[in-house]
């Protein structure tokens, strides 16, 4: 689950780190009124509009049909109204979300961080993850922020610094005086990044992260390091232990049909093919993938349905499928080890009557406990149900079908 960037950086100020403030405003009028907020708190007319989607590039980005940017400086409340205005209810497109873009539903009003001072501000690197080749947490932190970082490690490797966190002791404090050397950093901001660095660490422990990234993370012309930008991925797995943090889902942000899918208890991920997968298992649903590949075909989504694939979920499970108009065959492969192939079978019957007229062909591979009893049950439904028991032979069939 992905957070905003305004929900990333209030948790990693609840575990100790600065950052830079802001107001979320969803119209125009907040957007204003946040902006006199944040005057009366700092001191200044200047603020940063920043549009609130999951996807990076904001900056760099454009609301679709016009030259507004994600990402805008205002330097006073008129500004601040025209640019929520254009952002708002916009598409923003940037190199992260395709042409589609995503809808901006809100805005941050931020405080202007890159004020004058004794030195120049810089922009740095950070993040965090798991480098599951060495099964420990990495940080990875670069003198380059501010950029894409794929970019710096492509064409300056020597400036990408990686920190590998042992999980017997954790985060030492060593490492974290390593981090900031590397990063050019003393006096004062030595020290405070030392402290932000434990404070990332915190957070990404204590909130299950899978990923944690802050570009820019600046050290001010006053030598204070703040979280200018921040991005956080939590593991949807640890979401139970964490109630407080799944209330910060935005369903708006994700894919209608997935959500479904979710509230339906199905595994399901949207791709850009045109075979439909349902299979029991993500190993098998891997291996599906593959052969609708070798079979000149390219999977439509990834859709696991679990040990208990009855005729509700299977029902389910086709219905979603086929709101993609891209699907012009479906792959059923179920291994009968738990579940007995011909209640899959029995499933996949009842599912097709109920829905009546599917459009497309439907191919079911059933191996394992009573496969031969339900190949039987689908070749004698008399429904337009192509059966098969051996992978090949269903790959073959998927073939045909796109033919």
């Amino acid at each position: 689950m992905n957070l905003h960037e305004y929900q990333a950086k209030e948790l990693m100020k609840k575990n100790g780190a600065s950052i830079q403030e802001g107001i979320v405003a969803t119209t125009p009028a907040e957007a204003v009124a946040a902006a006199e907020q944040m005057k009366t708190l700092y001191n200044s007319d200047w603020v940063v509009v920043k549009s609130q989607i999951h996807a990076g590039g904001r900056g760099k980005g454009k609301i679709a049909g016009t030259e507004q940017n994600g990402v805008a400086l205002a330097k006073n409340h008129d500004k601040v109204r025209e640019i929520a205005t254009n952002l708002l209810g916009g598409t923003l497109v940037t190199i992260q979300t395709g042409p589609a873009g995503r809808v901006v539903n809100k805005v941050l009003i931020a405080q202007d961080v890159y004020y004058p001072g004794e030195s120049d501000p810089k922009e740095l690197y950070i993040s965090i993850l798991l480098d599951r080749g060495t099964g420990r947490n990495v940080f990875i932190y670069s003198t380059e922020g501010g950029m894409d970082i794929e970019e710096v490690a492509a064409h300056t490797p020597e400036k990408v610094h990686k920190e590998y966190v042992d999980p017997k002791v954790g985060l030492q404090d060593f490492q974290c005086r390593k981090m900031a050397f590397n990063l050019g950093l003393n006096g004062n901001a030595f020290k405070e990044m030392t402290k932000f660095i434990k404070a990332v660490y915190k957070t990404y422990i204590n909130s299950d992260a899978s990923m944690i990234e802050i570009n820019p993370c600046l050290k001010t012309s006053d030598n204070k390091i703040i979280a200018v930008d921040g991005k956080i991925s939590l593991d949807d797995n640890a979401l139970y232990r964490h109630p407080d943090l799944l209330a910060l889902r935005d369903l708006n942000e994700e894919d209608p049909t997935e959500v479904e899918a979710s509230n339906a208890e199905l595994n399901y991920v949207k791709l850009d093919g045109n075979v439909g997968c349902m299979v029991n298992g993500a190993g098998l649903a891997m291996a599906t993938m593959d052969i609708i590949k070798l079979s000149g075909g390219e999977p439509a989504n990834f859709l696991d349905v679990g040990g208990t694939a009855n005729a509700e979920r299977v029902e389910k499970a086709f219905r979603i499928i086929l709101k993609d108009p891209h699907v012009k065959a479906i792959l059923v492969n179920i291994f009968g080890g738990i579940v007995r192939c011909d209640r899959v079978a029995q499933g996949i019957v009842d599912a097709y009557k109920s829905i009546g007229n599917i459009p497309v062909p439907i191919i079911v591979r059933l191996q394992g406990t009573n496969a031969v009893e339900a190949k039987k049950l689908i070749d004698e439904s008399g429904l337009k149900v192509l059966s098969a028991i051996q992978l090949k032979e269903a790959a073959e069939q998927v073939k045909v079908a796109l033919a």
